[in-house]
């Protein structure tokens, strides 16, 4: 078949007229199928569904220092769980503080304590005349909301297959005392799955920023969510990588057991450093007694151990790995025979980045949900919902049964050329 680009106005016009064929009978099929958002299907939730027996009313709830589970107290969480917790995050138990359910939570409250009280002694953000982010893009959307829920500023920094563009990074921290912070989704990146070179966490360790409370928000989200047993990317780890630059109290890195456990019903953590601990716990003892060290424990005693977490999530891949796997191949079936389109194949995480031509990507979108599949919305993935090439689509592919997917994604690749398609057809004259 020929490339779009190849095609006279002729054949761009019976290419469209018999692609119109196809999306109109799909639209006869009332479909409703969502993917939206990355949520763990069915299937992966059944597997944690041994949580529910770890614990009954006949259970010891004692940890092995005699802390009540189910009593008042433990600030910042029982030390079993921050074994566990700081294996997976490759870091210290007395560097982590373990929270409630969400990581987004954290973050939110990590912002909020920073814009009301300050970091460290420093000003209050919200006593300053501008307040900044940097935002890789494309991106978390809900990384974005929070920082456009305060009224902080974001400036968009281009990311790259090794990570954000750091010459850009360097330039723009250094140079600017009212960029206070970036967002950073190092490992299997949302939305490309993409993980961070050595060479980018070693500069990000090293950076010079003009403010003395600028942080990075290092979202681990998905730390150990690989797809493949022998094809794994690596991440260095930012927070030794900080203490050796001579920058040790530089981040903030979150993590959670959303997508490994229950979402919503999972445990959440933040390790940083002991100077940002003590921070942080002077705030926290205002805000809570502690967290649920029933959950906390639960989650113990349903691992066990790290070995017990790392084969937990090689079921998950087993179940996941063939939608990934699916979904590239339909793209490159459909699309790469006619030039139409790039997309990411990450090796883990729980999206796949995938650009139409410029201009497309509101079509796309419109046009897959009259046709019954819901997908993020176009330009989510970029600050303030604007992507300044109406180009990135998430797709996620986890939620939806094989078979659905499959569908989903065919009459993806349909809107997608039907859009492109029109898109060129603007521009050819003969």
């Amino acid at each position: 078949m020929k490339k779009y680009v190849e095609m006279n106005k002729q054949e761009l016009e019976e290419e469209i007229a018999s692609l119109r064929a196809v999306y109109k009978k799909y639209q006869g099929m009332g479909l409703n199928l969502n993917m939206a958002r990355g949520k763990p299907c069915r299937e992966q939730l059944d597997l944690s569904m041994g949580l529910m027996d770890a614990l009954n009313s006949d259970a010891d709830l004692s940890c092995a220092d005699g802390t009540d589970c189910r009593n008042y107290g433990v600030l910042t969480g029982i030390d079993e769980a921050k074994e566990l917790i700081g294996a997976m995050m490759e870091n210290k138990p007395e560097n982590i503080i373990i929270y409630g359910n969400s990581s987004l939570n954290v973050m939110y409250d990590t912002v909020s304590r920073a814009y009301t009280h300050g970091i460290m002694g420093n000003t209050p953000w919200c006593k300053l005349d501008k307040v900044k982010f940097l935002c890789p893009v494309p991106g978390y959307d809900r990384h974005f909301a929070i920082t456009e829920y305060f009224g902080i500023e974001m400036i968009n920094v281009r990311m790259t297959s090794d990570g954000p563009d750091m010459d850009e990074v360097e330039r723009l921290v250094s140079s600017d005392e009212a960029i206070k912070g970036i967002w950073c989704v190092p490992k299997y990146s949302n939305p490309q799955g993409y993980s961070y070179s050595d060479e980018t966490v070693k500069r990000f360790a090293r950076l010079k920023p003009a403010a003395k409370d600028f942080r990075i928000f290092w979202d681990n989200a998905y730390g150990i969510h690989h797809l493949y047993d022998n094809d794994q990317d690596y991440l260095i780890e930012i927070l030794a990588e900080c203490k050796k630059a001579g920058n040790p109290d530089m981040v903030y890195k979150f993590a959670s057991t959303s997508k490994i456990t229950f979402p919503g019903s999972g445990i959440a953590a933040l390790a940083t450093s002991l100077n940002n601990l003590d921070d942080i716990t002077a705030q926290l003892t205002n805000q809570t007694i502690g967290h649920d060290k029933v959950n906390q424990l639960r989650h113990v005693r349903f691992f066990g151990d790290i070995d017990g977490m790392k084969e937990h999530m090689r079921k998950h891949a087993d179940i996941i790995r063939p939608k990934f796997e699916a979904v590239i191949e339909i793209l490159e079936r459909d699309l790469a025979p006619v030039g139409i389109g790039s997309w990411t194949k990450p090796k883990g995480g729980y999206f796949i980045s995938f650009d139409a031509p410029n201009g497309c990507a509101k079509d796309i979108v419109d046009r897959a949900k009259k046709a019954g599949v819901t997908m993020t919305g176009a330009g989510a993935t970029f600050p303030y919902k604007k992507d300044p090439d109406d180009s990135n689509i998430r797709i996620a592919p986890t939620f939806p049964s094989l078979a659905d997917l499959r569908t989903a994604m065919d009459i993806f690749t349909v809107c997608v050329r039907i859009s492109a398609a029109k898109k060129l057809l603007e521009t050819v004259t003969e």
